[in-house]
């Protein structure tokens, strides 16, 4: 039997307070169940229907979610896209998806949704733990875009998946390098926001907010105060609550222009 000590199951307790499986198969969500409740599962909620899914997350708000990748009435990674989307208190929770089909396909997919965690089919116990301790313990940055919604996918940490910067060593090793790194990615998803505007003009705007923030954050770290201003004018314009395309060009090209390199000049 598979048992962890109190201490451990006092760390995971956020996570696993409340849990959602979604999986057709009953036999299957009972497992779930079963391991999830040994991990220190409070509540725990079986559905099979992706919209009831959707529903029951409203509801009860879940820290975890797990879910099997396809069923009649269920696509694993287009919950997850709908979540990660979604206004819902729970957006950000972990999830972890199952399926006995673990192509590179399907787990590049499950990535690209969103998805925590991969789990393939048959597992163990110790195997769903090591998937829930991960999500729990050793959280990843947010990243809020318009193509991508989810954890940063550079440290996804699936055991089955193999794709670049998984490594450690893929780390920025400085604080430097970590606050250039987070700036970099910051600016660049403010000019693909601007770019796919039109595509998807809430998520834009959502993207462009939590950008603005990163960037007034770092540049208070930083004590920069061009990169503040600039940060804080974008903020201000998103805090309107009528922010559209025309009104945030200007402030992100501002932004862009500041972090811009210097032009080179040529050698008398």
């Amino acid at each position: 039997m598979f048992t962890l000590d109190q201490k451990t199951v006092h760390r995971l307790e956020p996570t696993v307070r409340r849990v959602i499986v979604a999986d057709p198969n009953a036999a299957s969500a009972r497992l779930l169940g079963d391991i999830v409740k040994n991990l220190g599962a409070r509540d725990i909620f079986f559905e099979s229907d992706e919209q009831r899914v959707m529903d029951l997350a409203r509801e009860v708000e879940p820290g975890l979610i797990i879910t099997e990748c396809a069923g009649p009435r269920l696509d694993g990674a287009g919950l997850a896209k709908r979540i990660r989307r979604s206004t819902l208190a729970c957006r950000y929770a972990p999830i972890i998806m199952v399926t006995a089909d673990a192509t590179a396909t399907t787990i590049k997919g499950a990535r690209d949704a969103g998805v925590h965690e991969f789990l393939r089919k048959p597992f163990t116990a110790a195997d769903l733990f090591r998937r829930v301790e991960n999500v729990a313990l050793k959280p990843r940055d947010w990243v809020e875009a318009v193509a991508y919604v989810g954890p940063d996918r550079r440290r996804f940490n699936s055991g089955e998946y193999a794709g670049p910067r998984k490594r450690k060593a893929d780390a920025p090793k400085t604080a430097a390098q970590t606050v250039a790194a987070a700036k970099d990615q910051a600016l660049r998803i403010l000019a693909s926001a601007l770019a796919q505007f039109d595509s998807d003009p809430a998520q834009a705007v959502r993207a462009v907010r939590q950008q603005a923030e990163t960037l007034k954050t770092l540049a208070l770290k930083t004590s920069d105060a061009r990169l503040a201003l600039a940060a804080g004018a974008l903020e201000t314009c998103v805090a309107s609550g009528r922010a559209g395309k025309a009104d945030l060009i200007g402030p992100i090209n501002a932004l862009l222009a500041i972090s811009a390199p210097e032009p080179k000049t040529q050698a008398s």
